[in-house]
């Protein structure tokens, strides 16, 4: 991609999004388009930005912890104050996704042997049956 803007469609077809999304994201403060009548023309910002809100939600960051990371970009300390805050959401977020994983694990394991016992009762269920044809 060059220095260009992009209308919608082309921002669509470049990250995979809606329109209502991009709208969305614009209404939230996070895109800042510019307008020309009803046109939106995304820039090299937009676009930058938009990569780093899909990247947020991806992590499962929420829109206002993206929209806090976004604004410390501008803290005229080379962006350190915005890398130390999205470093420490982020080792947040890995444990909570770790968390959620040795839950979803145990659950597994869980109706793994669930679905033992419950082939065993079926079995067993099954073969009175015939036997007592």
């Amino acid at each position: 991609m060059t220095d260009q803007t992009l209308n919608i469609r082309e921002m669509c077809d470049a990250y995979q999004v809606t329109p209502r999304t991009l709208r969305f994201y614009e209404a939230k403060e996070l895109l800042f388009p510019i307008r020309e009548g009803q046109k939106r023309l995304f820039t090299k910002r937009d676009r930058a930005r938009l990569k780093l809100i899909l990247r947020g939600k991806r992590f499962g960051f929420s829109l206002e912890e993206i929209r806090q990371l976004l604004d410390l970009y501008h803290m005229g300390d080379q962006q350190h104050t915005q890398l130390a805050r999205t470093y420490e959401i982020a080792h947040e977020r890995l444990a909570d996704m770790e968390r959620q994983r040795d839950e979803l694990n145990e659950a597994i394991v869980e109706l793994k042997e669930q679905l033992k016992w419950g082939e065993k009762v079926i079995a067993s269920a099954t073969s009175d049956q015939k036997a007592a044809e």
